[in-house]
Formats: structure tokens, C-alpha cells, sequence
């Protein structure tokens, strides 16, 4: 009997939720495609209906969706979505979401409470999903809550190559807003030429949400530039306590970097006047004009996604975006 042989011809396809379609159009572009039509809307008791304008059968389909607030709906649209492409027989569904929803709640820190990063995940994998694509997850630990590859994106060298090149020959100490993310903090000063590391002290109150006092600075700060890291900004009082904690330790400047600018409120105007020389921050979220201000630099992360999603949808590696640190 003789061999069939089969040639399959791939066909990437980029489908956006509605959080943030900035993102998605400067990531296709970045491709060299266009966004997949889609038609989404709200039923008037809150249910969202969404249905691709194209046929989406044996081809790989990348769903992208910010989420910004309110996260609930957003991740229900990115759900949707993914379950109308998989009874639409794509050949297989990568989840797409920048900012990863409930990355804080990855472990429990009380009892009785959930895990609700790995009931994203499971979420993510009953509706259809075979792989998920994220950038600078809260933890890495959130990679295993997934029954499936997760590709881990990192935005350390698109903001250090920033941060070096405003800094000039300023003398740097990068410095991390708790203990928590001192690895991180490693990562970043071998990026900015073995800069030394310190850290601030913070206290937090685990029945009281987005809330933590900064205290005191281990490590040499003064006359320095410091480079305050995080993977988020949240209401913005830790990083605003950071930087006083820093200034009153004697730092000459303090440049605040983060991947993702959730911005809740009173956010905005923390930073504004915390007296941080710039806040840098990238656009895995979507942020209205309202919440801009003047010393306030955002970076676009299309071009990972971008270069993230070629890579998995030719089957290459997505590890070697970062030299094999990733």
C-alpha cells in the first residue's frame, strides 16, 4: 500500500479582544497581518457575544486580550473567544494576555482562601486553549498551574536598554521595592553593566488589600541614581513610599520602571508627585489619558509579542528571544 503524504499549508491569524485594540493593531502590524474581523457585544444583563467574521478551521489562532479593569469582563471575553475559535476547528489556540489576571492570588497566604492564577489557567485550558503567552508573570511558579506549554516574556531588556540610555554615566544602583523581587532585581543590574543592588524594607497587612508601608533602604543609595524596579503598579503607594524611603537615604534621582501599569486609583497622581524623575512603564495594559502625566514613558511591547508569537507558530524557540536567559 503505498504512502499518502500530507502537506500542510499553516496559516497564523491574530484575533483581539476589545480591552485594548491599540495593542493588538501595533502587533499585527508588527507581523505583517491583519487583525481577524470580529464581532463582540454586550447583551444588555452583561453577557458578551463574540463570532470571527472569517473561518478559522485548521488555521493557529492567537487570541490577544489586555486586561485592564474591570478584568471580570475582559477575561470572559478572552474566554469566549477561545471556545468560539476551538468549536470553529482552529488547529490549535494560544492565549495571548500581556498582563496575566490574578497573578497576585498565586499562592495562599491564609486559609481558606484560593489560588485563583491557577483557576485562571484551568479556565484557559477547559475553553480551548493549548498554549498561553504572558509577560513578566508575578510569579514564575504561575508557568506550572497550566496543563500545557506557557511561553514567559520578559520586558527587562526592552526597559533596561531604555533606563541606560537616560541614565548616561550616572552611577545606578538598582533597587527593588522588597525582598520579594531582589532575583529580579539581579537580572536587571547585570543588564546595566553589574550596577549594585538594594532593597527596601516594607511591611503589608495581609487582611488589607493595596496597601504596604516602606521603611528603611538596605544597601548604598546615596548620591546615586536609583532604578526602582516591579513587575506592576497597582494604586502606586509602595513604589511612591519606595521613592521617599530612597530620596530620604540620600539618592540623587529616582527612575521607577515597571512592565505593567494596572493604575488604580490614586495611582496617577502618587507618581505624578512622589518625585520620581521618570516612571517607565510598558503597554501590556492600556492607559487612558487621565492617568498620564508629564514624567510618565511608556514603551510598546508589541515587538516581543510579536517576535514571541513568529516564533511559536513556526515552531521556534522562544527562549532564544532573550539569550537563552529566559
Amino acid at each position: 500500500m503505498s504512502e499518502l503524504t500530507y502537506t500542510v499549508d499553516k496559516k497564523l491569524v491574530l484575533a483581539s479582544g476589545r480591552a485594548h485594540p491599540e495593542l493588538a493593531e501595533e502587533v499585527a502590524a508588527a507581523l505583517g497581518t491583519e487583525l481577524l474581523p470580529m464581532s463582540a457585544y454586550d447583551f444588555a444583563n452583561g453577557e458578551i457575544y463574540v463570532r470571527s467574521g472569517e473561518s478559522v478551521r485548521g488555521k493557529d489562532v492567537f487570541v490577544i486580550q489586555a486586561h485592564p479593569a474591570p478584568l471580570n469582563n475582559w477575561l470572559m471575553e478572552q474566554l469566549i473567544m477561545v471556545d468560539s475559535m476551538k468549536r470553529a476547528s482552529a488547529h490549535r489556540i494560544t492565549v495571548v494576555a500581556p498582563f496575566y489576571p490574578y497573578a497576585r492570588q498565586d499562592k495562599k497566604g491564609r486559609g481558606r482562601e484560593p489560588i485563583s492564577a491557577r483557576l485562571v489557567a484551568d479556565m484557559f485550558k477547559a475553553a480551548g486553549a493549548d498554549r498561553i503567552m504572558s509577560v513578566d508573570l508575578h510569579t514564575a511558579q504561575i508557568q506550572g498551574f497550566f496543563d500545557g506549554p506557557v511561553d514567559h516574556l520578559f520586558a527587562i531588556p526592552l526597559l533596561a536598554d531604555y533606563i541606560r540610555e537616560i541614565v548616561g554615566d550616572d552611577a545606578v544602583t538598582v533597587v527593588s521595592p522588597d525582598t520579594g523581587r531582589v532575583r529580579v532585581a539581579e537580572q536587571w543590574a547585570e543588564r546595566l553593566g553589574g550596577a549594585p543592588l538594594a532593597f527596601v524594607h516594607k511591611s503589608r497587612d495581609l487582611t488589607v488589600p493595596n496597601q504596604a508601608v516602606s521603611k528603611t533602604v538596605v544597601g548604598q543609595v546615596e548620591g546615586r541614581t536609583c532604578v526602582l524596579i516591579d513587575d506592576m503598579i497597582d494604586t502606586g503607594g509602595t513604589i511612591a513610599g519606595a521613592v521617599k524611603v530612597l530620596k530620604d537615604a540620600g539618592a540623587k534621582d529616582v527612575i521607577i520602571a515597571a512592565t505593567h501599569a494596572v493604575f488604580s486609583d490614586p495611582a496617577a497622581q502618587r507618581l505624578a508627585e512622589c518625585g520620581a524623575r521618570e516612571v517607565v512603564v510598558t503597554n501590556t495594559l492600556p492607559i487612558p489619558e487621565s492617568k498620564r502625566f508629564d514624567s510618565l514613558t511608556v514603551l510598546s511591547i508589541a515587538p516581543l509579542l510579536a517576535r514571541a508569537i513568529t516564533e511559536v507558530f513556526e515552531d521556534g524557540s522562544v527562549t532564544s528571544l532573550f539569550d537563552g536567559d529566559a
